[in-house]
């Protein structure tokens, strides 16, 4: 039998769950066989990961750690968000407004990142290393733990029942998976300009973990350097978390999601412009401006995130959700790859500040991206209703 989804201009979007479709692409692994497991999956990967880390001592244990690692950040990209949207959505409805939840999940990120930052760069100054574990290697290993604890929690939690295709069918789509979520991301304007938007900010942030480093280890020097580099990002991380906590204020203040994520995104890029004259300067004084400039940037970026997550959730169905927040990490990552060594070149040719410059050019271009967007979501001008599966009336909201 084919797809008995409709697949017309008039209605291009399948509202069939993925092992039901046989003509439409499938989801990702996530959509797949479910978010827990993935979860799961990446959790433990992690913790292998960052126990290598703590314990290695030779090339081949650091590569196997990096590995490792890696599959737990591919494994994680997506699937909590997309759990989190989906039962919201069963829940209330498709048209309940997002970005109080997401905002409030970006706070908690925020500041669980701030405090793993100050205990990771202040536990080696305080603790004495061993000839078997250098003073390095306790929060790795610290970390490792919270890994197998986050593993714990997600196994307990309830996720809506979910079609269980075989493994041996997931691994043989992965290639049509990718193509899928390019395919979800194309066939949509405003959805692509969202991805992009979320890739400049992603060179934004490694902008500011490859140069600022790099200028406090210059202004300080000495072995506080990691340390002092330590309380800079947790503070970022903290107005991150501001950010997040007036964002739906930006949204309602500026009148519509696409306004508030480019308003918070101009925010950053004036930062970004604000640090790069600040590398000019000398003096307790430019220090007291950078690190101004430098949170403004992290508020900017904490108010943006929870209303350009709603412009694209809006934009994709329960079954392509975690592709598409997987092909949102894709395109980060390889603008990322792509840009980040330009700034670095650009950085060391001409000082930090170039860099700077470059990074903030990045960010302008991506709050243009949003002017104009339109506000309706393909589902709803086809005036199709979204498809929550079979197990809609029986998901609840954590």
């Amino acid at each position: 039998m084919g797809c008995r989804c409709p697949r017309s201009r008039s209605s291009p979007r399948c509202t069939a769950s993925p092992s039901r479709c046989s003509n439409c692409p499938p989801g990702g692994l996530a959509d797949a066989i479910g978010r827990r497991p993935v979860l799961v999956a990446s959790a433990v990967a992690g913790a292998g990961g960052l126990l290598l880390l703590g314990l290695a001592d030779t090339i081949a244990l650091f590569l196997a750690s990096a590995v490792l690692r890696g599959i737990a950040r591919a494994l994680s990209t997506g699937p909590l968000e997309a759990w989190y949207v989906d039962t919201v959505h069963a829940h209330a409805g498709r048209d309940v407004d997002l970005t109080g939840g997401l905002a409030r999940g970006e706070v908690a990120g925020s500041l669980a990142l701030a405090v793993g930052t100050l205990t990771g760069g202040l536990l080696p100054l305080v603790l004495d290393g061993t000839d078997t574990l250098p003073a390095l290697a306790v929060p790795v290993l610290a970390a490792a733990g919270v890994e197998v604890l986050r593993a714990l929690v997600t196994a307990r939690l309830a996720e809506p029942p979910h079609p269980r295709p075989k493994l041996a069918a997931v691994v043989r789509h992965v290639p049509a998976t990718v193509v899928a979520g390019l395919q979800v991301s194309a066939r949509d304007r405003a959805l692509t300009r969202v991805l992009l938007a979320a890739g400049g900010a992603g060179i934004a942030l490694g902008t500011i973990e490859l140069l600022t480093p790099a200028w406090l280890a210059d202004l300080t020097g000495g072995p506080t350097a990691a340390a002092t580099y330590a309380v800079v990002a947790a503070a970022g991380f903290g107005a991150d978390a501001v950010g997040g906590m007036i964002a739906g204020w930006v949204v309602r203040s500026c009148g519509s999601h696409a306004r508030a994520a480019a308003t918070g995104v101009v925010v950053s890029a004036l930062s970004l412009l604000g640090l790069a004259g600040c590398a000019l300067l000398r003096g307790p004084g430019a220090m007291a401006l950078a690190g101004l400039a430098y949170c403004l940037l992290f508020v900017g970026l904490g108010a943006a995130f929870p209303a350009q997550a709603k412009l694209l959730h809006d934009r994709v169905e329960a079954t392509e959700r975690a592709t598409v927040l997987s092909v949102q990490s894709l395109v980060m990552q390889v603008l990322g790859a792509v840009g980040l060594p330009l700034i670095g070149w650009q950085a060391t040719r001409h000082g930090i500040e170039a860099g700077y410059l470059l990074g903030a050019a990045v960010l302008f271009a991506s709050a243009a991206l949003f002017v104009r967007l339109p506000a309706t979501a393909p589902h709803a001008a086809a005036g199709t209703p979204p498809s929550m599966g079979e197990y809609a009336d029986e998901r609840r909201v954590p």
